[in-house]
């Protein structure tokens, strides 16, 4: 092959991971396990870091779409991102955090270009600050196309 082809198709190749941008949060076989059962239990006043969810408008979602969640410690503490835990509720469980990890840090989660499945899917995000102190909220994703 001659050095000019060798260098179009890592040209070529290079140009294509950069397109790249979109990330699987939850593939089509995860979308299909059973649903969890019961109802997830929240607390209502808590010391514990706010968890906001910025993107994307939960009302109309079509994929990939661009997640984006603040997290704010309170009273000096700071959060703790090893301590993150995002968790596809299933009724067997599937931690989203191996594939988010990489947009996780102490100020939150920004994801660009997340792909799921059309369907209703559940994610919860559970934030802990340097106090021990944790928050969670629970996301409803109800993904048309």
């Amino acid at each position: 092959m001659s050095k000019i082809k060798m260098i179009g198709l890592g040209l070529a190749g290079f140009l294509c991971a950069l397109s790249a941008d979109a990330v699987t949060l939850i593939k089509a076989d995860e979308a299909k396990l059973p649903p969890a059962a019961g109802v997830i239990a929240t607390r209502g006043i808590t010391r514990g870091p706010a968890i906001k969810v910025l993107t994307p408008d939960l009302a109309s979602l079509s994929s990939p779409f661009d997640l984006k969640v603040s997290f704010e410690a309170r009273g000096g503490a700071k959060i703790d991102p090893a301590a993150t835990k995002v968790i596809y509720l299933k009724a067997k469980p599937v931690d989203l955090l191996p594939r988010v990890k990489s947009a996780l840090s102490e100020n939150g989660l920004d994801l660009p270009g997340a792909e799921t499945p059309p369907g209703e899917h559940q994610i919860q995000i559970i934030v802990q600050d340097s106090e021990g102190r944790s928050s969670q909220v629970v996301l409803t994703l109800n993904v048309v196309k």
